[in-house]
């Protein structure tokens, strides 16, 4: 999955010499965290959070404030250089940004110009589809060797059962260089008898361990 189909391409952005006040009354109008600060060719040369408008407003316990902080530029309070990823890049890739240096939202660019932003909820609801998790579906774990041909061996029964696969993926056996853990949510409410069929062919099932309760 690429970065442009799931970033959010109507970005509210500010100039540098917006006031802070401008930027916390966007926060507050369109519901957003972030707004990225372009300059007159929509590069980006910075990124504002709610966080930062709010360290820059004056405390509600302080009396007789006059607000002024809220006039001071934007610029002031942004964060450069920004950190920015492209359209075309893959989406666990950026993952991987996000968690590592621990931001919340990511410009997107393109030929230098914004044409994006992907967020940690965009984030979030991106990994539910790939785990398939928004569909109804019964959940199987299985164990395996790490070697060539274990998972089409595993779909292969699951196809005699003629059974939807929502997801697949792939998981490291605990510190055991020598095992994966095969996930597969299958779209059936009653996967019994694929429980049975894998365990008949030898593989060793993680989940479910009990097969007269399994998970939905």
């Amino acid at each position: 999955m690429l970065v442009e189909e799931i970033m959010t391409q109507d970005v509210i952005t500010l100039p540098p010499t917006a006031t802070i006040a401008q930027g916390l009354r966007l926060l507050q109008d369109y519901r957003i965290r972030h707004i990225p600060i372009v300059n007159e060719q929509n590069h980006v040369i910075g990124i504002v959070s709610d966080r930062d408008i709010r360290d820059a407003s004056p405390s509600i316990f302080i009396r007789n404030s006059d607000h002024q902080e809220l006039q001071n530029e934007i610029q002031t309070i942004m964060s450069s250089p920004v950190i920015s990823v492209h359209p075309l890049d893959f989406v666990e890739e950026i993952a991987r940004v996000f968690h590592d240096k621990e931001i919340a939202c990511l410009p997107v660019v393109q030929n230098h110009k914004l044409v994006g932003v992907v967020t940690e909820k965009d984030m979030l609801h991106t990994l539910i589809q790939l785990t398939g998790t928004n569909v109804q579906s019964s959940l199987i774990e299985v164990k395996v060797l790490d070697i060539p041909g274990m998972l089409p061996g595993v779909t292969a029964i699951l196809g005699k059962r003629n059974v939807n696969i929502v997801s697949v993926l792939i998981y490291p056996y605990k510190d055991d260089p020598d095992y994966k853990i095969l996930v597969f949510r299958i779209q059936t409410m009653n996967p019994t008898p694929v429980i049975q069929d894998l365990r008949n062919a030898g593989y060793n099932l993680l989940w479910p361990n009990n097969i007269s309760e399994p998970r939905l």
